[in-house]
């Protein structure tokens, strides 16, 4: 039996142009609130999984491993590690986790392996129980990125990750570590080797889509970010994991909607992709 957790991490405020790619601000500020820098508010949300015998986490958002000048660069918006006191309101601490998977090893979907910042302090990684899985491919852009998106990738984490004993590299939709009930999607558009979990769930999967469906406005089919590293593609993965979800009941679970966590996909009259029920949080929920 499954339990599911929407823990939230620490949040950000990033430019809403740059989040919604060529899409007309006119489009995008009716899906949004915009603040007077231009920017809107994003979760780093993860998803717990309570099993039986072990605690699965899905990402660990950005924490709060940046010094204030670099907080203030990418909006983060706490100081504080939002996560480690999301798991704790759960009764649990980092070391409880068993599992961890990351879909790519972009700073925001991996600094919260890190601990709060802290003058003249040498971190180590969090997580001292967890294995960690990441997609071999996803593994290799990360060190070695291209001009693009190497100021995505922070090398200190990277070398701990490197030199951790735990870390399992993926190149197949299946691992032994997590077993039957779980598999992965692997798309391209937004970083090479993004690997999107997927959840077996008695009345339909649950996806967790990462950056490659961030929140509910990215849900329709044309929108995408101007971080992804190629659109075309990216809109063409979007379009065939939509279908095949579609087809089977599906759900998505979203990392940066500020509002949304869940939602089941469904279509609208216009027979566009849209959300026909949400969750703006998870706790304890099973279906």
């Amino acid at each position: 039996m499954k339990k599911l957790y929407s823990i939230l991490g620490n949040s950000q405020k990033l430019d809403g142009g740059a989040m919604f790619g060529n899409a007309p601000k006119a489009m995008w500020q009716k899906w949004v609130q915009v603040d007077e820098l231009n920017r809107i508010d994003l979760a780093c949300r993860t998803l717990l999984i309570k099993e039986e015998s072990r605690n699965v986490l899905l990402e660990v958002g950005i924490g709060a491993f940046f010094d204030p000048q670099y907080k203030e660069r990418y909006g983060v918006v706490e100081s504080e590690h939002v996560l480690l006191d999301s798991l704790a309101s759960v009764g649990l601490s980092h070391e409880d986790i068993d599992v961890i998977v990351l879909s790519h090893l972009h700073f925001d979907h991996i600094g919260g392996l890190l601990p709060q910042w802290q003058l003249e302090n040498e971190p180590g990684l969090l997580f001292p129980n967890a294995q960690i899985l990441i997609g071999e491919e996803a593994w290799e852009r990360a060190y070695n990125p291209h001009p693009r998106d190497r100021a995505s990738f922070i090398p200190e984490i990277l070398s701990l990750l490197k030199s951790r004993k735990n870390v399992h590299l993926v190149d197949s939709k299946t691992h032994s570590l997590l077993g039957d009930d779980y598999c992965f999607h692997f798309s391209s558009g937004h970083t090479p080797g993004m690997m999107l979990t997927e959840i077996k769930m008695p009345d339909g999967p649950i996806v967790f889509c990462a950056d490659l469906i961030p929140g509910e406005p990215w849900v329709h089919i044309p929108i995408t970010m101007g971080y992804d590293r190629c659109a075309e593609k990216l809109i063409d993965e979007k379009s065939q994991l939509l279908s095949d979800l579609f087809d089977r009941n599906g759900r998505l679970f979203f990392t940066h909607d500020a509002k949304t966590a869940l939602g089941r996909l469904g279509k609208n009259e216009k027979g566009r992709y849209c959300l026909t029920e949400s969750f703006a949080e998870l706790n304890s929920f099973q279906s």
